[in-house]
């Protein structure tokens, strides 16, 4: 029995790669175990995987921070660091000590870059580890810097050999600056096992030592940076986004409003920023009737389907099945959503709220499928105007069906799988 352990922290947008990955190497003969969250244990066990809860939940995490869950997100959309502080650190021991109780037998670890405890155990038991990226933003590469708030001082596109410096000495002083507030924490974990003291200045970054570096994005989002390690791959979006490994289908009500009528506006803020929607689905409906369209809004939790004129709601639909009938999709840019939307080859209009969706947003504006609206200018006025311009200038169609037609080649799972696989028998066979 090959054991292969694949860890995330997150949504489901960081939840679903992980399952889309497990699920191929399964068809190859491993035996994939999730470490995941508790609250998406679950989800894990309905698409026929093994798993295990190393992380705290996120009504766990509400009740540590004393705050009701559209409190904590907006928290936590506010200042990233909150993201650091109160979710991703505060468990890392006990993250720590379940993820190497799963670890004896197993071949090797494949995890999220924001599962420190990660590198700890492959460390400890020396296992090969491949670190997962989903953010192109998260190479860290001088050569394409974030394009976010928090990297207000990088030099973007395009980058000359001067300003390629000038990014790498701003990602030095924010490692340095990492290390000094959150070094201390780490390396007390690191002691507890037996490890020498590192520091935290590569908190956010693949250990050297890592076996593969996979970007689980496309080429079309994000190519592979000028400075990438030569054990660095980008495989695709390992796609998966149903209730179980069958495909599943949408609610008959939701088939039944798409065959009434021409393809609607569709929006959605994903299963985190839509905890702190507040407004923005009722601005969704007037933007709707300011276009004389129809829309589905896709509003979070299980409530049933219900109409309200050319209106649906809906808690949720899989992006798979649903974004092809759209005639735009309004998103806020985590990345598997636009990965699903880049995927349907259909214009989006990007509303960002935290960290990575303003650099999703900004790659989507750029390859030319989609525009870009921040949350806080979200207003009926400027949406109905930006989504009238998606609508009208064949161009961002035409842009966004050709980038589909590209991703349709794309095998996201199985190339991650067959990497991992790949890389793991070459080590094997380099250590008889």
């Amino acid at each position: 029995m090959r054991k292969v352990i694949l860890t995330t922290a997150g949504t489901l947008g960081d939840l679903h790669p992980f399952i889309a990955i497990a699920l191929a190497l399964r068809d190859r003969g491993i035996t994939p175990v999730l470490a995941v969250p508790k609250d998406h244990v679950q989800k894990c066990v309905r698409a026929g995987l093994e798993a295990v809860g190393v992380l705290t939940s996120f009504d766990e995490i509400c009740a540590q921070m004393g705050l009701s869950p559209e409190e904590a997100v907006r928290r936590i959309m506010s200042n990233q660091r909150v993201m650091l502080e109160r979710v991703l650190l505060p468990g890392l021991s006990e993250c720590t000590m379940a993820l190497e109780a799963m670890a004896a037998d197993a071949e090797a670890i494949v995890a999220s870059i924001f599962v420190f405890a990660a590198p700890i155990v492959a460390e400890k038991h020396r296992l090969p580890l491949v670190s997962v990226i989903l953010q192109p933003m998260a190479m860290l590469s001088p050569w394409d810097p974030p394009r976010t708030p928090d990297f207000w001082m990088m030099v973007g596109a395009p980058v000359t050999a001067i300003s390629a410096a000038w990014n790498r000495v701003v990602f030095g002083a924010l490692r340095r600056l990492v290390n000094r507030l959150y070094g201390r924490r780490i390396d007390r974990v690191r002691v507890e096992h037996g490890l020498p003291p590192a520091g935290a200045a590569n908190l956010l970054d693949p250990p050297p030592t890592a076996l593969l570096r996979l970007g689980c994005y496309s080429l079309q989002l994000g190519a592979l940076p000028a400075d990438a390690t030569q054990t660095t791959r980008i495989v695709g979006f390992p796609m998966f986004d149903q209730g179980s490994s069958s495909r599943g289908a949408l609610h008959p009500a939701i088939v039944a409003f798409l065959e009434a009528g021409p393809a609607p506006l569709i929006f959605t803020l994903g299963t985190f920023a839509v905890e702190g929607a507040r407004s923005f689905y009722n601005k969704a409906s007037d933007v709707a009737r300011a276009l004389n369209m129809r829309a589905i809004l896709l509003v979070g939790g299980t409530a049933e389907p219900s109409i309200d004129g050319d209106i649906l709601r809906a808690g949720y639909a899989q992006h798979s099945l649903i974004f092809p009938h759209a005639a735009v999709i309004i998103q806020h840019g985590g990345v598997g959503t636009t990965g699903q939307a880049l995927r349907a080859g259909k214009p989006q209009l990007v509303v960002p709220h935290m960290g990575d969706q303003y650099d999703h947003a900004y790659r989507v504006m750029r390859m030319g499928a989609g525009l870009r609206l921040k949350a806080r200018h979200f207003t009926v006025r400027r949406a109905t105007k930006l989504i009238a311009r998606l609508l009208n200038q064949g161009f961002y169609r035409e842009t966004a069906e050709r980038v589909a037609v590209t991703m349709a080649e794309e095998k996201g799972a199985d190339a991650a799988a067959d990497t991992i696989l790949i890389a793991l028998d070459a080590l094997a066979a380099s250590r008889r």
